[in-house]
């Protein structure tokens, strides 16, 4: 009996260790899945695909960025926030998931309890375009069209409540001009009925401007900063001709809510890490975009922030998701 408990024992001894081998296996130990919540080709697609293939070298593991669009990044969140909070399943957000909730009065999810912020990814100024063969020239032409034939002129965006949403409401706000915000699933295919003729004018963020733009097919009219883009140094800001105006987009990666806190820093510290290489850095800077890396705290900083700043704006501006 004795030997037979020995052989119990060690067999107990040996299942449990090997449980903690696999409990503590490096991460990660499997593929891992980034959510982007618009259309391939946009900007927050491009980024997510960037960065994926350098964090994918680091790690030895794919990385699987899935889009899911709809419902200005909702659909893609929700999903991300059943999943399990191991940090296999991540997602990059665009600036518009701090205002969301003043979108969707019944959104599936809180925007603060069920998310574990890791960094923020980077930003851009929007831009506003029309087709290198549009009439307009400047966006003093535009706001003068506009004003002379209230609600003739319309202009594409990524989706309600988006930063591009926003410039373009801001622009209404600030010049006083009455045109129409129609929404896209994403920048790539505002993009696309722009330069089919479908409509006259798109705010896009740098990274899926800058190709239409040095290709020839689109013409700049302003940037949505303050002070003019350093990668675009030939097109004013929009402050040039309308004083006060300054936005601009963010990304951001997210997990979901409970991961542990080793695995959050683990994942900031790779990902930070990636935007730091110099071919990441000259990547983003001729999409547009220009690498920040922030810590878990400073990203949480920043959804909040934009989350005080937007929310009374759209409320008073009576914007809802459709």
């Amino acid at each position: 009996m004795d030997g037979w408990f020995r052989i119990a024992a060690a067999a107990v001894t040996m299942f449990t260790a090997v449980g903690v081998a696999s409990a503590q296996s490096p991460f990660p130990s499997k593929p891992v899945h980034i959510f982007v919540p618009y259309a391939a080709g946009g900007g927050v697609d491009i980024l997510a695909r960037t960065l994926g293939d350098v964090v994918s070298r680091h790690w030895g593991q794919t990385v699987v960025v899935e889009n899911r669009p709809g419902a200005g990044g909702v659909v893609a969140s929700q999903a991300l926030v059943t999943s399990p909070p191991d940090g296999y399943t991540l997602i990059v957000v665009a600036s518009g998931h701090a205002t969301n909730p003043f979108l969707y009065p019944k959104i599936p999810y809180d925007t603060f309890k069920d998310f574990a912020p890791i960094s923020l990814l980077a930003s851009s100024p929007n831009i506003l375009l029309v087709r290198a063969d549009s009439p307009f020239k400047t966006l003093a032409d535009v706001i003068a069209q506009a004003r002379s034939k209230p609600g003739s002129l319309s202009f594409a965006h990524a989706g309600t409540g988006t930063s591009t949403h926003l410039a373009g409401e801001l622009l209404k706000n600030l010049a006083k001009i009455d045109i129409n915000a129609i929404p896209y699933k994403g920048g790539a295919p505002a993009i696309n009925d722009l330069l089919g003729g479908q409509i006259p004018m798109s705010f896009n963020n740098g990274p899926e401007s800058v190709g239409q733009i040095e290709g020839g097919t689109v013409r700049a009219l302003a940037v949505t900063t303050a002070a003019r883009a350093s990668f675009l140094p030939n097109v004013p800001s929009m402050a040039e001709t309308v004083p006060g105006y300054d936005t601009e987009v963010w990304w951001g990666l997210l997990g979901p809510a409970g991961m542990p806190r080793d695995l959050v820093e683990k994942l900031s510290h790779d990902f930070v890490a990636a935007l730091n290489t110099e071919a990441i850095k000259e990547r983003l800077t001729k999409l547009g975009a220009s690498p920040i890396g922030s810590s878990p705290q400073q990203f949480d900083a920043k959804i909040r922030a934009d989350y005080r700043k937007w929310g009374p704006i759209i409320e008073a501006a009576g914007i809802k998701a459709e």
